[in-house]
């Protein structure tokens, strides 16, 4: 495209101190690949922990390749909703205008698939193509059915550890020359499967706790002195130490799910993160703070919620064995700060946005790296912006030494050499000194077998911090103080920079407008046809055809198939329309309306 802002234009991003330190690197990165890159090389992916500005980084992708045409796919509706959200150039809050990289318009020209309020027209005239993975899925997939194979020369996938599962895949295919990015909190997926292409840019998780992105994390381990189970196949009774619990945690898929499953140690986990969660809310006068807890499955989350229920805490659960409305009453209710604690199996994963979660309680297991880190991210989402050190920014993960949980963490470290330490303090397991001589128990029939309320509280996580000056640019700091110094007021300024920035309007939007208002006109002019000839809007005195119809809608009818002939469209095609032929239709109006009236009444 001539006026493609994404190879015409000069973006501000290195030296941009209103992005994040991740969003300049990663765009260097994928700049100095872009640039050097004329191998068969095709894939890479970049690392960021959540919070560090992976949406962002994601609108500046496009110019490090100074593409022609970008898809951007996310993995489910919300995430696309909100990566469309960040380059609609109508919003005030739109990427590129609140990080001040485009000074003023043209803006890239977006377009989001979304059932069928796009088509083919406006994917033609767009710059960017955002849309969730299944909009393009199917053999027989009318978009990709349609589309040319080089209508994408770069594809972005957000959450890019999806990538290697087949629909993905397909899509890759399809566009065999378009380069790929893959954008992911973890390259490894819930089946263990690595994520596609070279690792080009990773953000070490220490360094998103240095800088604010994130909250500052600890560890709860739940270290029983000695445990007694019974096994399942010979109902023989055991008693294990802390060694063996821990090695039984690795090897032994009932222990682990005796250990998370049985009223017992439950109960132990659940006591053990309301202590958490008061201690967090004395400590920071926040009574918003909740607890997040990931159990097994649709039963689990039942006695989960029980046992919070039962301590006098306000729990509730979401799954997808209920209903989507069921689901929206609890959300909405943890939205509005009604819930203590929210249970769940998998479903508040990527995308999923709530900082005020700050106590993650493990009742599951995690077989994998990828879902672990996706459940722990939810309580990273820092509460006050770029503020390392700030109370509210603290997050603790509960979990038992037999669940096998520390292995998680391992995991990562061959990813992330630099976050190797951090995460070694981050959950340490160390002998828990029973004083009054209790014992944890559990077996799998979820029998008592005794008393367990021992718990140990251990490894603050000792973070460097660092500020970062607000503004460094020299030469902005004169311009202000020039400002300053000639009488201007801030709200001045403000007001000056919002007058010369007007609300941009992108062709799909102008085109669903012109859509929606041909629809409009064309019911006004059905009323004022009826009403001159002084017909019922709601008789049948037109259905020469006695096929039911009010007047109304034989006149609307009418109109319809005028106004699709005026430029060779079949009926029921008005979701196809281009912005060429709605103007047609709109100078020759005045003609169609009068020859599909003659016809009606005349005819």
């Amino acid at each position: 495209m001539p006026d493609n802002p994404f190879q015409n234009r000069d973006p501000a991003i290195i030296g941009n101190q209103l992005l994040r330190a991740p969003q300049r690197e990663a765009f260097a990165a994928l700049s100095e690949f872009a640039q050097s890159n004329v191998s068969a090389e095709r894939e890479v992916g970049i690392i960021l922990p959540v919070g560090c500005g992976k949406s962002g980084c994601i609108t500046l992708t496009p110019f490090a390749f100074r593409s022609r045409r970008v898809l951007v796919v996310a993995p489910g509706l919300n995430i696309a909703s909100q990566l469309a959200a960040d380059f609609d150039p109508a919003r005030p809050d739109m990427f590129y205008q609140k990080c001040r990289v485009l000074n003023g318009q043209p803006y890239p020209e977006p377009v989001e698939i979304r059932g069928r309020d796009a088509n083919q027209a406006d994917l033609e005239e767009a710059d960017v193509v955002l849309t969730n993975i299944q909009q393009l899925q199917g053999d027989d997939n009318r978009w990709l059915r349609r589309l040319p194979d080089d209508f994408f020369d770069l594809i972005v996938f957000d959450e890019g550890h999806h990538s290697v599962a087949a629909s993905w895949t397909a899509l890759k295919e399809k566009f065999p020359a378009a380069k790929i990015v893959n954008f992911s909190a973890t390259p490894q997926r819930a089946d263990g499967q690595v994520m596609a292409g070279r690792v080009l840019y990773s953000f070490p998780v220490f360094r998103a706790i240095q800088e604010g992105f994130v909250k500052q994390l600890k560890a709860v381990v739940l270290n029983p002195k000695t445990l007694r189970y019974v096994r399942r196949e010979d109902g023989q009774e055991i008693e294990a130490d802390l060694d063996e619990v821990r090695r039984l945690g690795e090897t032994d898929a009932d222990f682990r799910r005796s250990i998370v499953t049985s009223e017992e140690s439950l109960n132990t986990i659940v006591d053990a993160s309301i202590r958490e969660l008061h201690r967090r809310r004395v400590e920071t006068s926040e009574n918003r703070l909740k607890i997040i807890a990931s159990a097994l499955n649709y039963q689990h989350c039942h006695q989960i919620v029980e046992a919070y229920r039962a301590r006098g805490q306000r729990a509730d659960y979401v799954h997808s064995r209920e209903d989507g409305a069921a689901n929206q009453r609890v959300m909405q209710r943890l939205e509005d700060h009604e819930l203590d604690v929210i249970v769940q199996v998998r479903k508040l994963g990527e995308g999923f946005d709530h900082p005020h979660l700050a106590v993650a309680a493990v009742f599951s297991i995690f077989a994998n790296l990828s879902p672990f880190v996706q459940f722990v991210g939810r309580i990273m989402r820092v509460i006050q912006q770029n503020a390392p050190c700030h109370v509210l920014n603290q997050g603790t993960v509960i979990f038992h030494a037999g669940a096998n949980v520390a292995s998680r963490w391992e995991d990562f470290q061959q990813y992330s050499e630099a976050d190797r330490d951090f995460f070694n303090q981050l959950l340490p397991v160390e002998e828990l000194d029973f004083s009054i001589g209790n014992e944890l128990e559990v077996e799998p029939q979820l029998r008592n077998l005794g008393d367990g309320d021992g718990v140990s509280v251990h490894a603050q996580t000792d973070v460097q911090l660092q500020e970062i000056p607000l503004i460094e640019n020299a030469d902005a700091m004169a311009a202000l103080k020039f400002l300053r110094d000639a009488g201007y007021t801030v709200d001045q300024v403000q007001e000056e920079f919002e007058r010369l920035e007007p609300v941009p309007i992108t062709r799909v939007r102008q085109r669903q407008a012109m859509r929606s208002s041909l629809d409009a006109q064309i019911k006004t002019e059905v009323g004022k046809a009826l009403a001159e000839r002084r017909v019922s809007h709601d008789g049948h005195d037109l259905d020469r055809q006695r096929l039911g119809r009010t007047n109304f809608i034989v006149v609307k009818s009418a109109i319809d198939r005028a106004v699709n002939q005026s430029v060779g469209r079949a009926t029921g095609s008005r979701d196809e329309f281009t912005r060429a032929e709605l103007d047609q239709i709109n100078e020759g109006f005045a003609v169609i309306l009068a020859s599909a009236l003659e016809g009606v009444f005349n005819g």
